[in-house]
């Protein structure tokens, strides 16, 4: 099965990358294509995203090309791999929306102070820590 959602991650964030690997581990099947954006080479514009929004909020492209973020990258994952489909069921609740906006809103202020990895530059297959 080919992907039907690309996830465009900030792999530099802990808690972006933690999330997203437990997503990643439970999508055996294959359903999302997990593209890290903090990737050696990684070109927003080549992939038709704004490079400074990329960064700060969550993007992910569906299978009929329309762009997605935040709140709305969530439930397409939940919709997509196994384990998340309650979790799917219950976003979609009205009184729901408002709260996970809210909690989303919130993570994006304060990411920003969140620990960052170091990133690994690799060149004539020597990698060092920058």
């Amino acid at each position: 099965m080919s992907p039907d959602l690309t996830v465009y991650f900030d792999g530099l964030c802990v808690v972006c990358s933690a999330e997203i690997g437990h997503y990643r581990r439970r999508d055996k099947a294959g359903r999302v294509d997990w593209v890290d954006i903090a990737a050696p080479g990684f070109d927003a514009a080549a992939h038709g995203l704004d490079p400074g929004e990329v960064v700060r909020v969550l993007h992910a492209r569906l299978a009929d090309g329309r762009l997605v973020t935040g709140v709305d990258t969530f439930l397409a994952i939940w919709e997509r791999v196994p384990g998340f489909g309650g979790v799917a069921r219950l976003a979609a609740r009205p009184w729901a929306r408002p709260v996970l906006e809210l909690g989303y809103r919130t993570f994006v202020r304060v990411r920003p102070y969140l620990p960052r990895r170091k990133a690994v530059e690799c060149v004539d297959g020597r990698c060092a820590v920058s």
